[in-house]
């Protein structure tokens, strides 16, 4: 009698959960920062909120961004494809550095193309009934459409929802970012004493690094507290035992050494999922994982189709995936000058790095970087000869063609094992799984970014094409709207009286009388259609 009661329970459960449907997906996103956090065993950080979230859900120890930079890495949260697939790899493509001289501005600008068919995958979850929200960067590489989002500003929130609509919502801390250590007004309280932090061994140890690096802790226990007062706001809603929260950051430390390289100072980031039924609570997960794995994830966590072009995989939930064996990461030109091409495979243990401009040094000028006053000291210490020979990366002249790091016994990634007899196997299994994404993904490698644009971007002449009008169709006996468009893998949209959001169209959909509604096409990458009224019966 008792089993009986505990089967007939457990099914009621079951329907009960069916019924729920797909949860609510939140995703707090922060900017420029390592796992500098207590919950990863950073003893110098002031992180209780954080803290406690991992305490709550399941902190994963090897995620991996596609690159150390945001705009590149923002396109593959996005899409779901590897910025090299979509000439998305370069920082940046549709502006220029804001630090860099007239002078240096001089290269072509231009929006990232994603092969035909890639969409920002949110317009899928709005096409399933969600409501989602982005407060508020984008620095995808392209012009979102304006079905990407149903919100996408600084006043974008999922309370603003209809009743009972799951949402998708994004808030980004910009807290962190590495504007945050420049100049001399401080961004954030100071809490912690520059005598504490921990200088990595390729940075020189100097009052003025240390000074940097406390600064960064300090914007950090900012972030923290705004990370508390976004968990509290949920459960003031009374919706967080119906949402699944994200916590992660778009790159490693906006330090010198960190960000815009591929070790894992610039591309390894915290990431941390709760779950609202208090599942897997506290547990530790060291799979790798990898940015791709975000798109994946979210439409299979709101039970949405993944389409066949992405890359990733399911890293977590009832539908996760076996882990990659692999990562991968690659650097291209930074800012507007300082032109290069990398290439990085990182397994549980080891990384591999191939260097295709091997003539250049590391240390090429970027002006944005160039503000901090760490780079101050390593250009001081450069030219007098003082670096030590745990900071060769930034003295050399050139670079080697291959390297080989054990990150478990060289975390800093200073002891290059590529030469080592050893490790020679290594080296040539991370070489081929390296050379097997590279073909897989297309990477147009050293290629001249003019002529990525004219042959991979907007072929043939460089040009920006524009996406087909839409074609609008009108069924007045079954009182049917069908929109179609000539350019292949463009997204549509339109938007009914009165409305000022713009609805994705996702098939044929019933409509009483033909309204004077607005339709647009936009292929990413492309210029939109013009919004318009066309239809015919």
């Amino acid at each position: 009698m008792q089993r009986g009661l505990v089967g007939l329970l457990a099914i009621v459960l079951g329907v009960a959960s069916a019924e729920a449907g797909p949860p609510n997906i939140l995703w707090l996103s922060c900017e420029d920062m390592s796992p500098r956090l207590g919950c990863y065993g950073d003893a110098v950080a002031q992180t209780p909120n954080i803290d406690r979230l991992a305490s709550q859900g399941v902190r994963y120890t090897r995620a991996f961004t596609a690159t150390g930079v945001c705009a590149p890495c923002r396109h593959t949260i996005i899409t779901g494809v590897y910025p090299t697939q979509s000439g998305a790899q370069y920082m940046r493509t549709g502006s220029y550095s804001s630090a860099s001289a007239k002078a240096d501005q001089t290269r072509p600008l231009y929006e990232a193309t994603p092969p035909e068919g890639v969409r920002c995958f949110t317009e899928s979850l709005r096409a399933g009934g969600y409501y989602c929200t982005n407060n508020s960067k984008e620095d995808y590489q392209f012009k979102a459409p304006v079905t990407a989002w149903d919100d996408s500003s600084k006043q974008a929130h999922y309370r603003n929802r209809a009743p009972g609509q799951p949402f998708f919502a994004v808030f980004n801390a910009t807290v962190t970012h590495e504007s945050g250590v420049h100049g001399e007004k401080l961004r954030s309280p100071r809490v912690i004493d520059p005598a504490d932090v921990r200088v990595p061994s390729f940075l020189p140890d100097t009052p003025a690094v240390r000074d940097d690096l406390a600064r960064h802790y300090d914007n950090i226990a900012a972030l923290d507290a705004w990370v508390g007062e976004k968990l509290a706001e949920l459960e003031a809603e009374g919706v967080a035992d119906e949402t699944v929260v994200l916590f992660f950051s778009d790159h490693g430390d906006g330090l010198p050494r960190h960000k815009r390289w591929v070790y894992d100072s610039g591309t390894h980031v915290p990431l941390i999922v709760r779950w609202p039924d208090g599942r897997r609570a506290g547990e530790v997960d060291d799979r790798l994982m990898s940015f791709v794995d975000l798109a994946p994830t979210a439409l299979a966590l709101a039970e949405r189709v993944r389409p066949d072009y992405l890359r990733g995989r399911v890293f977590c939930g009832p539908d996760a995936e076996p882990a990659p064996d692999y990562v991968f990461m690659h650097r291209d030109r930074m800012d507007d000058t300082a032109i290069e091409t990398i290439r990085s495979v990182r397994g549980e243990r080891f990384r591999y790095v191939r260097n295709y401009r091997p003539e250049q040094p590391y240390l090429l000028p970027i002006a944005y970087r160039d503000r901090a006053a760490t780079m101050g000291e390593v250009y001081r210490l450069r030219d007098a000869g003082e670096l030590t020979p745990q900071q060769w990366q930034l003295a050399a002249e050139t670079k080697p063609l291959e390297e080989l790091y054990d990150t478990e016994a060289d975390p800093d990634e200073v002891v290059n094992l590529a030469t080592d007899p050893a490790y020679a196997a290594k080296l040539t299994e991370l070489s081929r799984a390296l050379d097997g994404w590279i073909e897989s993904t297309g990477d147009p490698l050293a290629t001249d970014e003019v002529e990525v644009i004219k042959t991979r971007i907007w072929p043939p002449a460089g040009e920006q094409p524009t996406t087909a009008p839409p074609t609008v169709e009108y069924d007045r006996q079954r009182r049917v709207v069908t929109m179609s468009c000539e350019t292949p893998g463009a997204s549509l949209g339109y938007r009914l009286p009165g409305e000022e959001t713009w609805r994705v169209y996702n098939g044929p959909f019933a409509y009483d009388a033909m309204p004077p509604m607005h339709y647009v096409a936009h292929r990413l990458g492309w210029k939109p259609s013009r919004v318009a009224m066309p239809y015919r019966e």
